[in-house]
C-alpha cells in the first residue's frame, strides 16, 4: 500500500517534548487509508495539544487540530504567544473559557494552594483519576495544571499547561506570567484548603473558636463559606505579598 509523506516543523521550544534522536524537523509517514488528523500526529511524538499555540500550513494558512495532512504538506507547530488569554477564541480553540479557573492535579498540589491564596478559583483533585480530572475540567471549564503530559493529551481538555518549574513558588511565578494574571490577583479571598470564598465575619461570632493569643491580638477575621475555617492577617500576608512583588521586579530588571 502506498504511503504519503508530509513534514512537521517544531520550534526549538518544543525540545522538552521531542523524543530522543529527533531534532526540530521531523518527517512523518502513515498509511494512505489511515485517518490521522494533526492532533494525533503531534501527540504521537510526545507533544500534548494543549502546548500548541498555532499550526501553520506552508508558513501562511492557519489550520486546526483536525486538519488531515496531504502529501507534500509542510506544517509549522508554534508555541502559544504569552500571555495566553484563555477567554479569547482562536482556530485551535473556538470555544474560549468564560473565566480564569484552574484544576491542579496531585503533582502540583502546592501550586494549587498558592493559586488559591492568590485569589484564583483552583480545584484540587487528590482523589481523582486522570479520567475524572479531564471530565471535571471540561464540565467546569477549567485550565488543567499538571506535570503529566499524558493527561493533557485527552481530547476533552481544551486548555492546560505542563508545569515546567519544580518548586511551588517558581511554579506560581510561571503560571502568573504565562496567563498574564498580575492584574487579576485578589489575594486572601479564597480558602487555601477547600477553594471556598472567604467572607468577613464579626469577631464576636467566632470568638469561641479562637486561640487565646489570636483573640487578644487580632480584630479582623474571615471565614470560609464552605469549610468554616477562620483566617486573619498575620505575618504570612506580608511575606506572600513581598514574594509575589519580587516576581514582577525581577521581570522588569
Amino acid at each position: 500500500m502506498s504511503r504519503l509523506t508530509f513534514e512537521v516543523i517544531f520550534q526549538n521550544s518544543f525540545a522538552l517534548f521531542l523524543k530522543k534522536n529527533l531534532n526540530g524537523n521531523r518527517i512523518f509517514e502513515y498509511e494512505r487509508n489511515r485517518y490521522s488528523p494533526l492532533k494525533d500526529v503531534i501527540e504521537s511524538i510526545g507533544v500534548p495539544h494543549t502546548e500548541v499555540g498555532k499550526l501553520l500550513l506552508k508558513e501562511s494558512a492557519e489550520v486546526d487540530f483536525y486538519y488531515v495532512p496531504v502529501p507534500g504538506d509542510v506544517i509549522q507547530v508554534i508555541t502559544p504567544e504569552t500571555p495566553v488569554d484563555v477567554t479569547r477564541a482562536d482556530i485551535l480553540r473556538p470555544l474560549p473559557l468564560p473565566r480564569i479557573a484552574f484544576i491542579a492535579d496531585v503533582n502540583v498540589g502546592k501550586l494549587g494552594r498558592l493559586l488559591r491564596i492568590s485569589g484564583f478559583d483552583t480545584r484540587g483533585c487528590k482523589s481523582l483519576s486522570d479520567t475524572q480530572i479531564a471530565e471535571k475540567a471540561a464540565r467546569e471549564k477549567r485550565i488543567v495544571l499538571t506535570k503529566d503530559r499524558n493527561l493533557l493529551k485527552r481530547k476533552i481538555i481544551t486548555h492546560g499547561r505542563l508545569v515546567r518549574s519544580i518548586q511551588p513558588w517558581d511554579q506560581l511565578e510561571e503560571i502568573l506570567f504565562f496567563y498574564g494574571l498580575r492584574g487579576k490577583m485578589k489575594p486572601f479571598t479564597m480558602c487555601p484548603v477547600c477553594n471556598g470564598k472567604l467572607v468577613s465575619v464579626n469577631k464576636e461570632t467566632i470568638e469561641d473558636q479562637l486561640e487565646p493569643l489570636t483573640r487578644l491580638f487580632y480584630e479582623n477575621f474571615k471565614q470560609c463559606s464552605i469549610c468554616g475555617r477562620i483566617y486573619w492577617e498575620g505575618s504570612h500576608k506580608k511575606k506572600f505579598e513581598d514574594k509575589v512583588q519580587s516576581f514582577f521586579q525581577k521581570k522588569q530588571e
